[in-house]
């Protein structure tokens, strides 16, 4: 079957999955079960459009507290930093930097979920001669870790630019900094391509990809903590005999992965909003090493964890609206083809 995860009693432990030997297929000693970032986009049409679109709407708001209580000062909680934005900066403050995420979500969301399932289908072809060979955990590992290697390349000037905005509260007749601004009392960036045409400008290729070792560091495993509890919370809580998770299912699988993954994702995450962030007003961290040192010696270790909870409520609605959204977006187009071509 084409698209799925087929599990073999054998690998369906390291997936999560139980083999019931009540049910008939179980008795054939397959488990097919319907992983929607099994499909490969090489053999199937459109791209995740709208649930990447969703995500980016959905998540964005808390983003920017999060990115607020990571790399900005005098927030205290996360209460007292959604208020200071509301008051100081009404709803708008919260979708700043939206716009960019926004207009790149279905490339990266393409680039990162092709490259996981053809990876998955390459190890299947090497390891075992069969693309289309049930995938055991190592495999949707180190597919999850070739996806979080391909994603820093496209996701860091993206959420460069996105930091930049979200943390821009000040113009340069306020910010107190001895910078020659373009336009005096003006924001230093007035939209996504200004701000990526200025960090060009300004700091060339390398400032474009400010922040990527963190980002690398920050994804990688991130990836896999992503993929491999979706996988075993949707085959956990997906109804016995059933051949496909319904959409209750992925929501819930979906959402829950997300926050474990943010959730562990949040001390590198600190790290490199910081990193991005540094350089609106002025530069302060020379590196990743420089950064954690001055972190840690002027707050402790607490910092690190400074938006955990918020990352990992964010996590949760994100990636189920991403897991469900590809899911249904893929069956209505298989309607829409077999409609078209009965």
């Amino acid at each position: 079957m084409r698209g799925c995860l087929k599990v073999e009693p054998e690998c369906a432990f390291l997936l999560g999955m139980e083999i019931h030997p009540g049910v008939e297929r179980q008795k054939k000693a397959v488990a097919t079960f319907q992983f929607p970032l099994a499909r490969g986009f090489s053999d199937e049409p459109g791209h995740p459009r709208e649930e990447g679109a969703a995500s980016v709407v959905v998540g964005h708001p808390l983003d920017t507290v999060k990115t607020r209580l990571q790399a900005g000062q005098g927030y205290g909680n996360t209460l007292n930093c959604i208020l200071t934005v509301y008051r100081n900066e009404s709803v708008a403050g919260f979708f700043k930097g939206m716009s960019f995420p926004l207009a790149s979500i279905a490339v990266y969301s393409s680039v990162v979920f092709g490259v996981f399932s053809n990876t998955q289908r390459l190890l299947g072809q090497l390891r075992h001669g069969d693309a289309s060979h049930a995938p055991a955990l190592v495999d949707v590992a180190l597919a999850s870790t070739v996806a979080g290697f391909i994603s820093v390349g496209i996701g860091t000037p993206v959420d460069l630019v996105k930091i930049r905005l979200q943390m821009q509260t000040q113009t340069y007749s306020t910010a107190n900094v001895k910078l020659k601004p373009t336009v005096p009392g003006f924001p230093v960036y007035q939209g996504p391509i200004h701000c990526f045409r200025t960090v060009l400008q300004k700091e060339g290729i390398a400032g474009i990809y400010r922040g990527m070792g963190a980002m690398l560091l920050r994804d990688v495993p991130g990836y896999c903590l992503y993929f491999i509890p979706y996988t075993f919370f949707c085959g956990w809580i997906t109804p016995d005999g059933s051949i496909s998770p319904n959409p209750a299912s992925i929501w819930l699988a979906g959402g829950v992965a997300g926050a474990i993954s943010w959730g562990t994702a949040t001390p590198m995450d600190v790290v490199k909003s910081r990193l991005q962030a540094d350089g609106v007003y002025l530069n302060k961290y020379k590196g990743i090493l420089d950064c954690i040192l001055q972190s840690y010696q002027n707050e402790g270790l607490k910092v690190f964890f400074r938006g955990i909870t918020i990352n990992a409520v964010r996590g949760f609605p994100t990636s189920s609206a991403m897991f469900l959204g590809y899911e249904l977006s893929l069956k209505a187009m298989k309607r829409d083809q077999t409609e078209t071509n009965p």
